[in-house]
């Protein structure tokens, strides 16, 4: 039976639980979803300014590094013209050599922070080999200056420096010539070998002054007890050409091989 008191049927309210989270307002759903996509709006934004940076940097940095051995070259040609031999052209461009060679420790710290996709180690050894060369070898024995080989080992840097940075220069403002892309990829084969025998015959014609002079050397006893000799480092550093020149060498050949052979479709810069 029913109960007397019960309300009519058409008066009874169903009352729901109350929602334990505040009820969000008509459209509120939506202006959520519009957020979510705002911020990923900024985010895309965001990584675009930094993409947008980082090329024009390296653009700007490529672009200078190609006009600065492109004013060596033109250095070294006009004096040869000139004087009519390579006696004293070294001195003669050793200050801007110097700088722009130095100035190539900024490609380490790319490789670092990842703005180019390259071996730290591949890019620091070819870098610090090189300012080894100029400045603890070249630039500190002045009776060296005028060997032949340091005149090969500066024609070969300089073909292949403004190789190298003109192809990346091109590469980055997209519209790279072909001739630049095989010159980038087959000079090396003939330059890379040539520019180590310059350098090596470089070192070794150092080793003799070096001895004589015992100079960057510290002898026994001193208030550090420590010994070091530069002849010997010397000695050390020719010798580690023998491991590392074939790694890069092969390195460049598997890069040769993948740009122009399309061995794999996506080019990886070196």
């Amino acid at each position: 039976m029913d109960d007397p008191a019960a309300p009519p049927p058409h008066h009874h309210h169903q009352l729901s639980a109350p929602c334990p989270f505040p009820s969000l307002p008509p459209g509120a759903m939506a202006s959520s979803e519009e957020d979510g996509t705002v911020e990923e709006k900024e985010n895309n934004n965001k990584k675009r300014t930094k993409s947008a940076l980082v090329t024009a940097w390296l653009t700007f940095y490529n672009i200078a590094m190609t006009a600065g051995w492109l004013v060596l070259a033109i250095t070294m040609m006009r004096f040869y013209i000139q004087k009519g031999t390579h006696k004293g052209l070294y001195r003669s461009i050793a200050r801007t050599l110097k700088f722009f060679q130095t100035f190539a420790l900024v490609e380490v710290g790319h490789c670092a922070v990842g703005i180019v996709r390259t071996s730290v180690i591949v890019t620091g050894v070819q870098v610090c080999s090189r300012i080894f060369m100029v400045w603890f070898i070249t630039s500190s024995i002045r009776q060296i200056q005028n060997e032949g080989s340091v005149i090969l080992f500066l024609v070969v840097w300089t073909m292949t420096e403004l190789t190298r940075y003109s192809y990346y220069t091109f590469k980055l403002l997209h519209h790279l010539p072909f001739f630049i892309k095989w010159a980038r990829y087959n000079f090396f084969i003939i330059l890379y070998p040539l520019g180590v025998v310059g350098e090596l015959f470089t070192i070794y014609a150092a080793l003799p002054f070096v001895r004589r002079s015992g100079m960057y050397s510290m002898r026994l006893p001193n208030k550090y007890n420590v010994s070091f000799d530069y002849y010997y480092c010397l000695i050390i550093v020719m010798l580690s050409y023998i491991p590392l020149f074939p790694q890069l060498y092969l390195h460049m050949l598997r890069q040769r091989r993948r740009v122009l052979h399309g061995e794999v479709i996506v080019e990886k810069d070196d």
